[in-house]
């Protein structure tokens, strides 16, 4: 299926764009992809969530991206102009998919979490933190509501509405996003960001609409507002350890 980018493109040339962007920018109809007026939700067009990484070994899914990782991956994007042949678009949504992935605080955090629950013995690097630089190609990241949504202009978090009580938001988590994950070769160890994130993916299994990845179900979101973040971790640590483990034989299995 041909990437959306293909005809965002002509729309991100005309637009202008000039870094650094602001929500004015890109939160407009121009990018508009879908709504849903009676919870007062917004979803626009990012190009990072395009690309999908079919050989990772881990997947990292949180709920949908927010304004940063849209602003990001834009910007990558706009770096990347002119775009004509279909080669330089898979480039450039790699590139963007690459820039617009947990940085900041979120990235140490789950890093530091990774490296306790031993992900980088399992590849033989010194930390987990490689798998976003030159070991990426092991990595994909990605969210059960692929594009950016906003509730009443701000990013959605998955409380307000829940996602069941959206259609717009069901038809992606359940729909859309197992089409994705399906892309990517088993036994990926798959790892879900937050309670709501790891609700879908238990309903999912549920109704074996889901290969047979392996889950890393308890992890904590990496969120520095996240104040029970080392608390939940540290409850769950040994189970994680055990969890990689398990996984860790079926990948060593399979390389």
């Amino acid at each position: 299926m041909e990437p959306k980018l293909q005809s965002f493109i002509p729309v991100i040339q005309s637009s202008n764009l000039a870094k650094p962007l602001k929500k004015q920018d890109l939160l407009t109809t121009s990018f508009l992809i879908d709504h849903d007026r009676d919870n007062e939700l917004t979803m626009y067009y990012s190009p990072h969530n395009e690309y999908i990484n079919h050989h990772a070994k881990i997947v990292i899914i949180g709920i949908t991206p927010g304004w940063t990782q849209m602003k990001a991956a834009f910007e990558q994007v706009i770096d990347c102009l002119p775009i004509s042949e279909s080669s330089t678009i898979e480039q450039t949504l790699k590139k963007a998919k690459i820039a617009a992935s947990f940085s900041g605080a979120m990235r140490k955090n789950l890093i530091d979490m990774l490296d306790h629950c031993g992900i980088q013995n399992v590849f033989h690097i010194k930390s987990s933190s490689y798998l976003f630089s030159e070991n990426r190609d092991f990595l994909h990241t990605t969210s059960i509501i692929k594009y950016p949504v906003f509730y009443q202009g701000r990013n959605y978090t998955g409380h307000r509405p829940k996602i069941n009580h959206s259609s717009l938001l069901t038809s992606y988590a359940y729909e859309m996003f197992p089409k994705e994950l399906s892309q990517i070769k088993a036994p990926a160890l798959v790892i879900p960001l937050g309670k709501m994130v790891e609700e879908v993916l238990k309903n999912l299994i549920k109704n074996n609409k889901l290969n047979d990845h392996i889950y890393l179900f308890n992890f904590p979101h990496p969120s520095g507002a996240n104040g029970h973040r080392i608390k939940q971790f540290t409850e769950n640590k040994q189970s994680f350890i055990s969890t990689v483990l398990e996984w860790a034989a079926l990948f060593s299995y399979n390389t």
